[in-house]
């Protein structure tokens, strides 16, 4: 454990199991909601799974201490934060369920615009062995 980053194990288990979290999820939504169904079976197909099969291999990484992992933890958050926030704002705007699943997607694409600020930190750039 050379990495002495303040939040870098916390946040690297916390992604792998906010990760293998949400593949489940993400069916149960699948199969429960009835309304925007093609609209979130097309995100779910496109983004949502492969973000998080991704970010778990970025967890993976990054346990790991390496540098690829960094850059796929990147990678992930930015693509959790291309599906949540624009599904959660048209779902926001269509259904008026701010405290419902368009919440939770807002809440989401701010976490993990926060975990992307902290991944691009410079800091993250050295002293992890390739």
């Amino acid at each position: 454990m050379s990495t002495g980053f303040r939040g870098y194990w916390s946040l690297s288990w916390l992604g792998l199991l906010s990760n293998v979290i949400a593949l489940p999820s993400i069916a149960y939504v699948l199969s429960s909601e009835a309304s925007l169904q093609i609209a979130n079976l097309s995100l779910a197909i496109s983004l949502a799974w492969p973000s998080a099969i991704v970010g778990i291999v970025a967890s993976a990484g990054l346990l790991a201490e390496r540098r690829w992992g960094i850059i796929m933890s990147i990678v992930s958050t930015s693509m959790v934060i291309a599906a949540a926030l624009p599904y959660g704002i048209i779902r926001l705007l269509l259904e008026d369920d701010l405290f419902g699943l368009s919440g939770i997607c807002l809440i989401i694409a701010i976490l993990n615009l926060l975990g992307l600020i902290y991944w691009v930190l410079p800091v993250h750039r050295r002293n992890i062995r390739l």
